[in-house]
């Protein structure tokens, strides 16, 4: 059986990949989803689709080579905390990013069940404006 750090790992692997269908795999269909407060995409969204249409889609939309890179995973059992810097251009302004960021995943009966983004908003959003 595979572990709840390998099922965040693996996410974290497709996301470097741009592989969104892989991405969305062990998601459960009730899966809530928050971006932080004052993120471009912020806001809980419920279930892969919206996840996909309110984070991904509008991520790969505005900027240019948005990826985190992933420094630590740290393995709470249930919970998975991931630990590291996202990167990216501005598309509109053309103006580059970095900040640091944790994510913190839940998850139950080897799906990922909730995600939750801590990261400084004032540098994304630094780089849009």
């Amino acid at each position: 059986m595979t572990t709840n750090i390998e099922i965040v790992r693996a996410h974290y692997a497709a996301s470097a990949q741009g592989n969104i269908e892989a991405m969305m795999v062990d998601l459960s269909p009730q899966v809530r989803w928050t971006e932080m407060a004052g993120f471009p995409c912020a806001g809980t969204w419920v279930g892969p689709q919206q996840v996909i249409d309110n984070v991904f889609a509008v991520l790969g939309r505005d900027w240019i080579g948005y990826h985190v890179e992933l420094q630590n995973l740290i393995d709470g059992g249930d919970q998975v905390v991931g630990v590291g810097t996202y990167h990216g251009t501005f598309r509109a302004t053309g103006k580059e990013m970095q900040a640091r960021v944790a994510h913190v995943w839940k998850l139950q009966d080897g799906k990922i069940v909730a995600f939750e983004q801590f990261t400084d908003t004032l540098l994304v959003r630094q780089a849009m404006s």
